[in-house]
């Protein structure tokens, strides 16, 4: 009936980033080492305790990666069979190589969904996006609902509202499909047929000194312990969070102003999308 794809880009080269929001150089050899902890901490842990087994996760690596890494992803593959590392010359190749690998499957349906690899989602994940397909032809499924964690510094877990984020899923026929990578996640806002789900809290960013783009926008109360029994991580990061942990009522302030930020993001979004703003840029 259908196929789902989990799809990661690792380390592949992009002409045009060369240093994190701090302009410091990415895909050194400090950064693959940084990356790499991040995603056996959080993201690959998460992807291997998922409840549905039935999905195959593709993660793209750059040809270049080294010997070092190399066996870290031929060990981390044993660990997990519907791992698929795949390694290609660069960031042009990405679509191309991922719409070539699903090319070998006869499903009648394709569903696709992103994550990226500083990310984690909850063991019931792919049974909720699952949930959701009906043989649509061609739908975009946004969870705008989820959390966030702040790694360095201050450690803080917080609630999370973001559209069009890095974790939606896109279900379509399999006739020459587009897939979730076809656009960045943030340009999915101009597709009409997008359903929303509210209060569906099954992935979370994180948020670390190596982040490019994105900061610590979390508001309201998280109970650790029951995040922790939803998203499974490595043992010992998640001891250290929950030994070091910053209740909200010493960042009241800040989860106000987030709160009312984000409500207010996303208020405007739908707005300017029932104006049909987004479809005719």
């Amino acid at each position: 009936m259908f196929q789902h794809f989990l799809i990661t880009r690792f380390n592949l080269k992009k002409t045009d980033w060369t240093t994190n929001k701090k302009n410091v150089p990415v895909l050194t050899e400090e950064w693959h080492k940084n990356r790499f902890k991040l995603f056996t901490d959080y993201c690959f842990p998460s992807v291997a305790s998922q409840i549905n087994k039935n999905f195959i996760w593709i993660v793209f690596f750059d040809t270049s990666t080294s010997d070092t890494y190399r066996e870290v992803i031929s060990s981390l593959e044993n660990k997990m069979s519907n791992f698929k590392p795949i390694f290609i010359d660069g960031m042009d190749l990405f679509l191309p190589s991922i719409k070539k690998y699903i090319k070998d499957f006869d499903e009648e349906y394709i569903i696709t969904t992103g994550i990226d690899n500083d990310d984690c989602i909850s063991e019931n994940f792919i049974d909720e996006v699952q949930y959701k397909f009906n043989k649509q032809e061609f739908m975009l499924l946004d969870f705008v609902d989820g959390y966030t964690i702040q790694t360095q510094s201050a450690i803080k877990i917080g609630k999370k509202l973001h559209q069009y984020n890095p974790f939606i899923s896109l279900f379509e026929k399999n006739d020459n499909p587009k897939t979730i990578k076809n656009v960045s996640h943030r340009n999915w806002k101009k597709e009409k047929n997008v359903k929303q789900i509210r209060g569906v809290r099954i992935w979370s960013s994180v948020i670390h000194h190596e982040n490019k783009v994105n900061e610590f926008t979390g508001f309201g109360n998280v109970d650790v312990a029951t995040f922790f029994k939803n998203f499974k991580i490595s043992q010992e990061q998640q001891s250290f969070i929950e030994a070091n942990c910053i209740p909200k009522s010493k960042w009241k302030t800040e989860s106000i102003l987030n709160y009312i930020s984000s409500y207010w993001k996303f208020i405007f979004k739908n707005f300017k999308k029932s104006l049909g703003v987004y479809h005719s840029e």
